[in-house]
């Protein structure tokens, strides 16, 4: 048993970009990229790279984030800086690009670091070269096929994820960010090739205001999206991780026998 874990921690690859801290979305805003150096401080600290492969990521390319987001928006990001947007007032609203997702300097290079990450782990996934692939840059769920959108510009998930199924013909994607995953959930509303789960705050127009449980995918995707819209107040006794884990093993199951899901509310 011991040996097993010990290999399987061994088959851990983490990614980190010793730069990727040092992005500022500017002054006031909640999104900090400097906590991704804090958090690789602890791993450091705490010998938990000694458990891991750790690997400086390569960084994404236009063509890579083009998998998944249109040509004119990610030319717009490479494009546009804090110097220059006074000429991009038109392709700032198209794009939805401002207040939260601001204009910062080496924006587009942000979103290559972070991308590229992600896009590394599914690669190694894809070849065997690892069993479970970290990268805490990444997870930004929100972004939109043509448009930026919570903070997120780049959706490394989606972009991961059809990486991943160029070798696998399905993948379950579980989200237990406090916000609905809903860049990834409409990425793959239509297909029964990835099933989306998100755990999520629901109501009171909390953003992004969606993920209600009754959105269950469409076509051949129906009820291959499962979402569950929590209430404030939930404490750690309510939101077991173990129970999240128990339910994610029966449906990890059902979604790979290739069975219809049908949602039930508790």
């Amino acid at each position: 048993l011991f040996s097993l874990c010990d290999r399987m921690m061994n088959r851990t690859a983490y990614f980190y970009d010793p730069d990727v801290g040092n992005f500022h979305y500017g002054a006031g805003h909640p999104m900090k990229p400097h906590r991704l150096s804090l958090t690789h401080s602890l791993v450091l600290h705490y010998g938990l790279y000694k458990k891991m492969m750790v690997f400086k990521p390569y960084k994404a390319s236009q063509h890579d984030m083009c998998r998944f987001h249109s040509e004119d928006y990610i030319d717009f990001l490479q494009k546009v800086s804090p110097n220059n947007m006074q000429g991009f007032t038109k392709s700032l609203n198209a794009f939805n690009v401002g207040d939260d997702c601001p204009v910062f300097p080496g924006l587009f290079e942000f979103c290559s670091r972070y991308t590229g990450a992600s896009l590394q782990g599914a690669t190694q996934l894809n070849h065997k070269l690892c069993d479970i692939a970290i990268n805490w840059a990444g997870g930004l769920h929100h972004a939109k096929k043509f448009e930026a959108s919570g903070f997120c510009y780049v959706n490394d998930i989606v972009i991961s994820i059809l990486e991943l199924l160029k070798y696998h013909p399905r993948v379950l994607y579980i989200d237990i960010d406090i916000h609905h995953g809903d860049g990834v959930q409409e990425a793959f509303y239509l297909t029964d090739r990835v099933m989306t789960v998100s755990f999520h705050k629901y109501g009171n127009y909390f953003f992004p205001g969606t993920g209600d449980m009754y959105e269950v995918g469409a076509e051949s995707g129906r009820y291959y999206c499962l979402n569950v819209p929590l209430r404030d107040g939930i404490d750690d006794q309510i939101f077991k991780i173990t129970i999240i884990l128990d339910a994610m093993n029966c449906l990890t199951a059902v979604f790979s026998s290739k069975q219809r899901v049908v949602p039930r509310v508790f």
